[in-house]
């Protein structure tokens, strides 16, 4: 992962193009207008009407992450014991760092899916 200032802003579209890249993502708009990205009917992404991503961590990572500028635990997730981190501002993660997020997210919400249901998604 890359240190210092993020080199650009993802925006709404990046975002949903990066989602949509990764293999049997679906995507509905649901809770006021928000990009919500699913794997297996489980949200792994979450792209709220006015920005802020939101992606799934592991411990390590939400300890670490919640204490960075730009970045925080997810309200309402994080407040129930889940470890997810929100994008809220600057300086936050660069693209590429917040690619590698959104992508071990997916991989969480993955392995945590049944057998049957990832060889139905052909993981």
């Amino acid at each position: 992962m890359t240190e210092g200032v993020p080199s650009t802003i993802m925006t709404r579209d990046d975002f949903n193009h990066f989602c949509a890249s990764l293999p049997a993502a679906s995507h509905v708009v649901q809770w006021g207008g928000s990009d919500v990205w699913k794997l297996g009917g489980k949200v792994f992404a979450i792209c709220g009407l006015h920005g802020g991503v939101t992606f799934k961590v592991s411990e390590t990572a939400f300890e670490i992450l919640r204490e960075m500028p730009g970045l925080r635990p997810a309200p309402y997730l994080a407040s129930r014991g889940l470890k997810w981190i929100q994008h809220h501002g600057k300086p936050g993660l660069g693209d590429e760092d917040l690619r590698h997020y959104l992508t071990e997210s997916y991989r969480m919400i993955a392995a945590a899916l049944p057998r049957r249901t990832r060889a139905a998604l052909g993981l």
